[in-house]
């Protein structure tokens, strides 16, 4: 058994603009602390095998530094006597963020916690990206666990800092979040079955989401 699994994946941005392409709004220099005034984040729509309505629920950070996505029925699993379309599941979010006025954001990194138990042989594997409305999708980064695996995991995607991508300063855009768990036998016994989740043995795990911010020009 392993304990802990983590990763960073600072050499692929999680918000990366096409080759070629320029941020659509630039912004001043970065505020010492983040913005004061309330944020409010609501889900506007949810797609997806793995956040069935009402599972899924959104919050942000009273510091406004972050904020988190709970998932409460979101497992792969394969093997044993598992129906074959639950080794992949996916989810797709579009949140509506309000943030207080003359702010933009970035997301700078996101931390992604869960569970698997994998039987030796099997392989699990979480991948995801984000990106604001109308804005070219992200480079989706993945990251993968080999059984024998029976422990809480967890992953930190990281945005360089050149590379962050901005909410355009002024403008309404969602922000679009895409997340695939998958799960793969392998050479496991047919009779064994293997999981991962956005879960935890205690059933207290977020995956959150870590802000950047400026302000915009001429605040």
């Amino acid at each position: 058994m392993r304990k802990g699994v983590t990763a960073s994946a600072a050499c692929l941005s999680a918000l990366v603009l096409c080759a070629g392409m320029a941020p659509a709004a630039s912004a001043a220099a970065a505020p010492k602390d983040p913005p004061k005034g309330e944020i409010t984040i609501r889900v506007l729509t949810v797609n997806g095998s793995g956040c069935p309505a009402g599972t899924a629920a959104v919050s942000a950070a009273r510091d406004n530094t972050s904020f988190t996505v709970t998932y409460s029925k979101y497992l792969a699993q394969a093997g044993g006597n598992s129906n074959p379309t639950d080794l992949r599941k996916n989810c797709q979010l579009s949140l509506a963020v309000h943030i207080p006025q003359g702010f933009t954001y970035a997301i700078a990194s996101a931390d992604y916690r869960g569970y698997a138990n994998l039987a030796n042989g099997a392989t699990a594997q979480q991948r995801a990206n984000y990106y604001h409305q109308g804005m070219p999708q992200s480079t989706s980064v993945a990251h993968n666990i080999r059984g024998k695996y029976s422990d809480n995991w967890q992953f930190t995607d990281r945005t360089p800092v050149a590379e962050l991508v901005w909410k355009p300063c002024g403008e309404d855009r969602n922000f679009n979040i895409n997340t695939e768990l998958r799960v793969d036998k392998g050479s496991s016994k047919p009779d064994e079955t293997s999981f991962i989740s956005f879960d935890s043995t205690d059933g207290n795990v977020n995956t959150i989401y870590h802000f950047e911010w400026k302000k915009c020009p001429g605040r």
